[in-house]
């Protein structure tokens, strides 16, 4: 059964959304972060995958206060990602209330720094957070800077410091509720079955979700689809029977 991550993306404490990782076509909510953990425990999803996008972009947290109320819902086991580029970036967000860390540009930049917190953290807690673009080349900085590195380079790079989970983002998907990338799902889960993976960006329809999990996806995040009200979270909460 694929495990679904519902998303919440933070810009000045307050939900928003972008597309394709333009910071100029954000959309903003009614919705408080709080809140919205709120209801998605209460509808029986417990891991929350949120981005700090001030921090993504800062690189640097700019939102640990919200966190800290984020994690204070009972049940609630907060996913946290965005600007995690130092020790005392991941040291903040842990006493913030982090159960999960996503790191993705110190990844690339710092390899070394990330492979220690993989050992000194865990597998179980440290995710690597691979964005990749339309030629493949994966993003840093708030997807503002392109590396030199695919995906699978990042994961060949971590394997052997006991990786074991990655959220793949197709950038050109991202917040375009057109479906999501999957043929390169599919490679990627051929290449490295030994890796948990989550599929990011374009789920518009349950039907989506439907096809990943056929294909054997072991997790998936849903954002913008549920603020625009594509999908309910009631429709989700088969994937959990």
């Amino acid at each position: 059964m694929i495990e679904i991550l519902p998303a919440i993306d933070i810009i000045d404490g307050k939900c928003v959304r972008l597309t394709k990782g333009d910071y100029g076509s954000v959309k903003r909510y009614d919705a408080d972060p709080v809140d919205m953990v709120k209801r998605y425990v209460d509808s029986g999803f417990c891991r929350i995958h949120t981005v700090d996008l001030d921090g993504a972009r800062q690189s640097s947290p700019c939102n640990l206060h919200v966190l800290e109320r984020m994690a204070l819902v009972d049940g609630a086991n907060i996913e946290w990602g965005g600007g995690l580029k130092s020790q005392q970036a991941l040291d903040d967000s842990l006493n913030a209330g982090a159960r999960y860390l996503v790191v993705g540009s110190l990844a690339v930049k710092r390899p070394e720094l990330f492979s220690y917190w993989l050992y000194r953290y865990g597998a179980d807690r440290m995710v690597l957070g691979a964005d990749a673009d339309s030629d493949g080349r994966v993003a840093v900085n708030g997807w503002e800077e392109k590396s030199d590195f695919t995906i699978g380079n990042l994961i060949d790079r971590f394997l052997p410091d006991g990786l074991t989970q990655v959220i793949a983002t197709d950038i050109c998907c991202d917040g375009m509720l057109q479906g999501p990338s999957f043929e390169l799902y599919c490679q990627l889960m051929k290449e490295y079955p030994a890796i948990i993976l989550t599929a990011s960006g374009g789920i518009s329809t349950v039907a989506d979700i439907e096809r990943l999990e056929r294909d054997g996806m072991p997790r998936v995040i849903v954002g913008k689809a549920i603020y625009e009200n594509r999908i309910s979270l009631r429709e989700l909460e088969k994937f959990m029977e």
